[in-house]
């Protein structure tokens, strides 16, 4: 039950955040309404928060790739397997699994932040909705912030005619967003370099030497492959590339 509402609490944090005028029509439609409360603010229907949670559940996919450390680990494995030259192997439900839930292993920290500062306190009743989805909303802009570079955020500050910001939190999400997803799929190719390094050497020798050999007509793939695969097991690559990409990520700003 609390990850389920982690999960809603979360998706319904980001449709305020990106869609304000989207969530004020829809608090307009007399079958959905909103009643104000002590302190001015406004308290949602229960149907209100299942609509737009039923509707934001549609853009869970994107969110998923906007927002947390996916999409730098499942570009890493996928060059990886092209670096292995092992075709579909793994398969791709395999290696979106295994991004997934390392994905989660990453972002633990964070999500127990959201937890503990804005699902906990709503669900128990301590804090109005509207508190809570301020609160579920910094947890994830600190870690989007902490693997940021500042040359981004400034290239979408830019481009959006944004004023500038008393403090990185100010950061809004329309541009923080693609400024984090911009830094990483740098990062990604960066590592991914690395990654075929080793890999692209047992390419060229097993090359020259079945040149040398005047083996022109074997497929210098078909000789490489297992060669590649024996170093992939002997330096135990699997645990050392995804505990290589799991420390890759900066710990969230304080």
């Amino acid at each position: 039950m609390k990850a389920k509402h982690l999960i809603a609490l979360v998706l319904l944090a980001i449709f305020a955040a990106l869609l304000p005028e989207s969530a004020s029509a829809a608090a307009g439609v007399e079958l959905l309404r909103t009643s104000p409360t002590a302190g001015g603010g406004q308290a949602y229907s229960l149907t209100l928060q299942a609509l737009g949670l039923i509707t934001v559940l549609t853009l869970l996919p994107a969110i998923l790739l906007s927002m947390t450390a996916f999409i730098r680990i499942a570009i890493v494995l996928g060059l990886l397997r092209q670096a292995l030259g092992a075709a579909q192997t793994p398969p791709n439900q395999v290696l979106v699994g295994l991004a997934l839930f390392l994905t989660f292993f990453v972002m633990g920290p964070t999500f127990n932040q959201v937890q503990a500062v804005a699902v906990s306190p709503y669900v128990e009743e301590k804090i109005p909705f509207e508190v809570a989805i301020e609160r579920a909303v910094v947890p994830m802009k600190k870690f989007m912030l902490a693997q940021t570079r500042e040359s981004d955020i400034k290239v979408f500050m830019e481009l959006a005619n944004t004023a500038p910001v008393q403090t990185a939190l100010d950061t809004p999400l329309m541009v923080l967003l693609p400024s984090f997803m911009t830094s990483e799929l740098r990062t990604a190719f960066t590592i991914g370099f690395l990654v075929y390094i080793p890999f692209l050497v047992i390419d060229l020798i097993v090359a020259s030497v079945l040149m040398s050999m005047g083996m022109m007509m074997v497929s210098p793939v078909v000789i490489s492959v297992p060669f590649k695969f024996m170093l992939f097991v002997l330096v135990d690559g699997w645990a050392l590339t995804i505990g290589s990409l799991a420390s890759s990520f900066a710990p969230a700003l304080p």
